[in-house]
């Protein structure tokens, strides 16, 4: 009970500023709603707001305004269509299809689509306009969109880099947790678990995307609020990206050599799984020291636990290569050092030192 109370309370303490601004944009879209426009039910300004403000967290300022324009959109469409035919089912197939599928050819995510189709739904369902067509809704909507945008526009002035720090460190935990799932898999030499991290894998795209994507947010709300002095740190966060794409990469691939090493029932060596340990360590505070590093703290400690675990993670793996492996763990071996010189240059390692240094902890020397 202690432990679920100190949860709670920790959750409130991370969110409750977000829930008070979610509560504020619906009350403020309310009152414009009822006191401006004189709406008797002005139920779709709050209801926007909420879904607007909730969907535009992390997202630049065209896709917010597109989110908005989208939620309105379905509302005058149902608004629109109940006037025409009347509620009824075809009335609700037509809404249905014409609300998902402009939400998702605008890119929509999951949550949206399902949330501004209920609304669409309660306006066909419950709420249904009668008599003259007045689209106090659509309107409703509008008033809603523009307080969340107008909010969002806020929140992110406040603390500019916060969602970039928060995706950093997810896109990071990502393919870490990528990392446990193939290093679970091969010490278990499970070939289900195999195919299921590589499936994984293939997806892995994803994590380097949503990162580039809050970079361009970002980007906006430091050039629409004049706090251009962050803008260095997006140049270093793009320059870290593509180290975080190449190790994604050199990820998948590791991956695929699992599900081959597993497919073949061969035990794995346990300095394997040892190296693919440290490897996830150096991944995780490789992430830690770029979010650590954008919230304006002292990242060397992150940075340097990085270095040293990439590099014990390369020595490790080096000794298998002296047992004439399969040509899988070969693979893998191979991914473990491309990745580890991947992390170190996102930590801000010099290319040429890194080469050196990865070579050197392989047993590799000039000749």
């Amino acid at each position: 009970m202690r432990s679920w109370w100190r949860d709670s309370v920790g959750r409130l303490r991370g969110d409750g500023i977000a829930v008070v601004e979610l509560t504020a944009a619906a009350v403020v879209a309310w009152i414009l709603a009822a006191v401006v426009i004189g709406h008797p039910d002005p139920f779709f300004a709050p209801t926007a707001a909420l879904v607007v403000l909730g969907e535009s967290r992390g997202r630049r300022l065209r896709q917010t305004v597109e989110i908005l324009l989208a939620v309105a959109a379905a509302v005058l469409v149902a608004e629109l269509l109940v006037y025409a035919l009347g509620p009824g089912t075809g009335t609700v197939l037509l809404v249905l299809l014409l609300t998902t599928t402009t939400l998702v050819v605008i890119g929509a995510r999951r949550a949206l689509v399902v949330q501004a189709t209920v609304s669409a739904m309660y306006l066909v369902v419950v709420a249904a306009p009668s008599g003259t067509l007045m689209p106090f809704r659509f309107v409703d909507a509008l008033i809603g969109g523009a307080v969340a945008l107008a909010a969002s526009q806020l929140m992110a002035a406040r603390d500019p880099l916060a969602p970039l720090v928060a995706q950093a460190r997810l896109s990071y935990t990502d393919l870490a947790d990528l990392l446990d799932e193939v290093n679970a898999a091969l010490r278990g030499c499970d070939e289900s678990a195999a195919r299921t991290a590589l499936d994984r894998a293939r997806e892995v795209d994803d994590c380097v995307a949503r990162l580039q994507a809050a970079v361009l947010a970002t980007g906006e709300t430091l050039r629409l609020g004049l706090r251009r002095r962050h803008l260095g740190k997006l140049a270093e966060v793009e320059a870290t990206l593509r180290q975080l794409d190449y190790a994604a990469r050199n990820i998948r691939v590791l991956a695929r050599a699992g599900s081959t090493l597993t497919r073949r029932h061969t035990a794995t060596p346990p300095e394997l799984a040892a190296a693919l340990g440290a490897l996830v360590v150096a991944v995780r505070s490789a992430g830690e020291a770029l979010a650590t590093d954008l919230s304006g703290a002292d990242a060397d400690r992150h940075a340097s636990r990085a270095d040293a675990a990439a590099l014990e993670a390369v020595r490790i793996a080096a000794g298998l290569l002296r047992t004439d492996p399969p040509l899988p763990v070969t693979m893998i071996v191979g991914q473990i050092r491309a990745t580890a010189i991947d992390l170190l240059r996102g930590v801000g390692h010099d290319d040429v030192t890194v080469l050196d240094r990865v070579d050197e902890a392989l047993g590799l020397t000039r000749a």
